[in-house]
């Protein structure tokens, strides 16, 4: 987008909302607000190149305030990025066409916790921690633990329908999610019914699960909440197959042991990150099982688990291994351990039905490994969030020697994800499981809905017809209101 004179009129305007000390067009603020945690946005500025950045930085204090934000956007056909914790992975918070990034972190207020129906209702920017520690004062959880929580909000927990750690237990965030207010992109608030079951008409409340901002901004959600568990119950398993390890899986889910975590490390990723963040080295598949509730309900569960991974041939490694991964289970994610600049990386998870998931990853495994032998592409990967019918796999590569030149870099990225997505998509499986869309898989959409995806577009255009709402994310092209 292009404001020239335009620039000091809207920033008066938009003061005149949230007043002059919620808005920033500082240089230093602007550079922040251009990248999230995609690998692209990183290396380009570490490469010493210039991202697109915003033209403002916006803080409401309300949904009233973001309705009168989205209504001076339209009027002025200026994209709006909503922004939450900036811990998204797939550049799904980028500006890339400049215009108003809407920081939600003010919407930070616990509206009420039932302890009676055991719900809590809080505004969408509150960090995820801070409100589980408040949650933790009661006895109660939101069982909801993804490793961005220390600096991921509620909202961003829901716009890509993201997965926590004990997700295999509880569901996901759009599981645990009863109800919501939501500003549509044209400015209208409206909630959503307050209970989720009911036969009252399509469930529309859940376009906004997964729409990472396209169809409107999440300001309040009511969560499902639970008791802390009495006991929490760990161990580690080993498998000298990654066959059997997954079949046990799958026997754990389909029986209704309802374990709170099976994480499965396929051999590569069992030598090298189980070594090196938990300091066990081992050969083959490495499984960490949980269970968590009453004491005497989660031992019988887990002595049954157990039956069942030693008939297949499991090793048991006893309690400590496992309760090392859950004290350590961010560590993964955080510096010194997380993958980092200079390497390229990449997450390209995905999650299919148990006939396909091992397929899937073998499909994958080897088309990157192959094309890709000459830059000594590392792959590696875990199946941590499982379901009644399938399963998550968490796959990753790594090159350590990426091309120097920025744009060469860019091309050698993008052509690894086609060859990964593909391999996905051509053996049943779905373009991502939890991280969301955003800009990195932008792309993959119109192949992954096929002849559904005119009629998303369409909902998209009923709902925000300006386009101003996340342009260039989750498949939705650039909208009137800015630059092509």
């Amino acid at each position: 987008m292009n404001l020239g004179v335009q620039h000091d009129m809207l920033r008066s305007e938009l003061e005149e909302i949230v007043g002059a000390s919620h808005i920033s067009t500082q240089e230093s603020d602007r550079l922040v607000y251009a990248t999230d945690w995609f690998w692209l946005p990183q290396m380009w500025l570490d490469r010493g190149e210039r991202p697109r950045t915003p033209d403002f930085i916006v803080h409401p204090g309300s949904a009233s305030e973001v309705s009168e934000v989205l209504k001076i956007a339209n009027s002025y056909r200026i994209p709006v990025v909503p922004w939450g914790g900036g811990s998204g992975s797939q550049g799904g918070a980028l500006p890339l066409f400049g215009g108003i990034v809407l920081d939600t972190k003010r919407l930070d207020r616990i509206v009420d916790i039932d302890e009676i129906s055991l719900t809590v209702t809080a505004q969408a920017g509150i960090n995820g921690s801070q409100l589980e520690w408040a949650l933790n004062e009661r006895g109660l959880t939101l069982p909801h633990y993804p490793a961005s929580a220390n600096c991921a909000t509620l909202g961003g927990y829901l716009a890509p329908r993201g997965s926590g750690t004990v997700s295999t237990k509880y569901g996901k965030a759009e599981d645990l999610v009863l109800s919501m207010e939501v500003v549509l992109p044209t400015g209208e608030v409206i909630r959503t019914p307050g209970v989720p079951q009911h036969a009252a008409g399509p469930d529309f409340f859940r376009l906004f699960l997964g729409s990472e901002g396209t169809l409107g901004v999440i300001t309040e959600a009511t969560m499902q909440v639970d008791y802390l568990p009495e006991t929490r119950l760990f161990r580690a398993l080993l498998f000298d197959d990654l066959s059997r390890a997954l079949e046990a899986g799958r026997l754990l889910m389909t029986r209704r042991l309802e374990p709170t975590v099976i994480r499965i490390y396929d051999p590569r990723s069992t030598a090298s990150r189980v070594k090196t963040i938990l300091g066990h080295e081992y050969e083959g598949a490495y499984m960490v099982l949980g269970f968590d509730g009453d004491a005497d309900i989660a031992t019988l569960q887990e002595r049954k688990a157990l039956e069942i991974c030693t008939r297949l041939g499991a090793e048991d490694l006893g309690r400590e291994p496992g309760e090392s991964w859950w004290e350590h289970r961010y560590d993964f994610y955080y510096p010194p351990q997380n993958l980092k600049l200079p390497w390229m990386y990449g997450t390209t998870e995905t999650v299919s039905t148990y006939d396909r998931i091992e397929r899937i990853y073998y499909a994958e495994k080897g088309a990157v490994e192959s094309e890709y032998a000459a830059w000594n592409v590392d792959f590696i990967g875990h199946f941590s969030h499982w379901f009644h019918w399938g399963a998550m796999l968490y796959s990753r590569f790594i090159i350590r020697n990426p091309p120097e030149d920025a744009r060469e870099a860019i091309r050698l990225h993008n052509r690894v994800w086609n060859t990964a997505m593909t391999a996905v998509l051509e053996n049943g499986g779905m373009i991502n499981e939890h991280h969301g869309i955003g800009l990195k898989l932008s792309r993959f959409m119109r192949r992954q809905y096929g002849a559904a995806w005119p009629m998303l577009e369409a909902i998209k255009r009923a709902l925000d017809p300006n386009g101003i709402m996340n342009p260039g994310k989750v498949g939705f092209g650039p909208g009137t209101g800015v630059e092509r």
